[in-house]
């Protein structure tokens, strides 16, 4: 556990997704924490002499982002699938029928794992063929998946450079996400940083969709999708 002073030390608007200031940037588009990308390279460099090339489909995302992910599938805009990669109608569900079907795979605003830059989502391009359009669903990390070689890699590996896999198994929350890892040391002081008043306050000050539905049920989505993830490992590898 983390002092109680180590956590009030969290930056709320990090915490949120509103501050970028603990970011650095690998590309244009994607950032990490900065606390977490000594590990990252190593375990880059590490994959690499196995043939892999572990590249981040998605670091930090802000809470602005994720406001537009949850806003465009709540609206119909954008697919929503369920478990088995099916599309789900939003036309035949209530709004909070609505709402969990949108966080088995993607976080509410403000409660995302992706605003504190060291949970990631990652692939390996050289593993797929030309002009492939990554999907990041289960099917592709299986056995019989593109990224089965990298899968295997990233269990056999990823505690040797302080990663963990917060989503490992479905747990009646989020589902199964054999693509995310999460960066132990920076991540348990985030997550147990997490403030359910200040996520109502600032949800209710947002133009997220289904507002009030989700401002009447945040214990229990704060229960089962933002704090019940996988305990980590006791083999993770934790800086010195």
């Amino acid at each position: 556990m983390q002092s109680s002073n180590h956590i009030n030390s969290i930056n709320p608007a990090q915490l949120l997704g509103q501050n970028e200031g603990h970011l650095c940037y690998m590309s244009e588009r994607v950032a990490i924490h900065k606390k977490m990308k000594s590990a990252f390279d190593m375990m880059v460099s590490a994959a690499k002499a196995d043939a892999i090339e572990l590249t981040i489909a998605s670091g930090f995302r802000s809470f602005d982002r994720q406001l537009m992910l949850w806003n465009n599938k709540f609206s119909g805009k954008t697919p929503i699938k369920n478990s088995a990669g099916e599309v789900v109608s939003p036309a035949y569900l209530s709004p909070l029928e609505l709402a969990h079907s949108i966080l088995l795979y993607s976080a509410l605003p403000g409660a995302s794992r992706h605003h504190w830059g060291c949970d990631i989502d990652v692939y390996a391009p050289n593993l797929l063929t030309k002009n492939y359009q990554l999907q990041l669903e289960p099917w592709e990390y299986s056995d019989q998946g593109p990224l089965a070689k990298l899968s295997a890699w990233l269990i056999q590996h990823a505690h040797q450079f302080g990663f963990y896999f917060p989503y490992a198994s479905f747990q009646g929350g989020v589902a199964k996400e054999p693509w995310h890892i999460s960066y132990l040391p920076l991540a348990q002081q985030y997550q147990q940083a997490f403030d359910i008043e200040l996520l109502t306050q600032t949800l209710n000050n947002s133009t997220i969709l289904g507002k009030s539905v989700i401002i009447e049920n945040l214990d229990d989505i704060a229960k089962r999708y933002i704090n019940n993830v996988c305990i980590a490992p006791s083999n993770v590898i934790l800086p010195e």
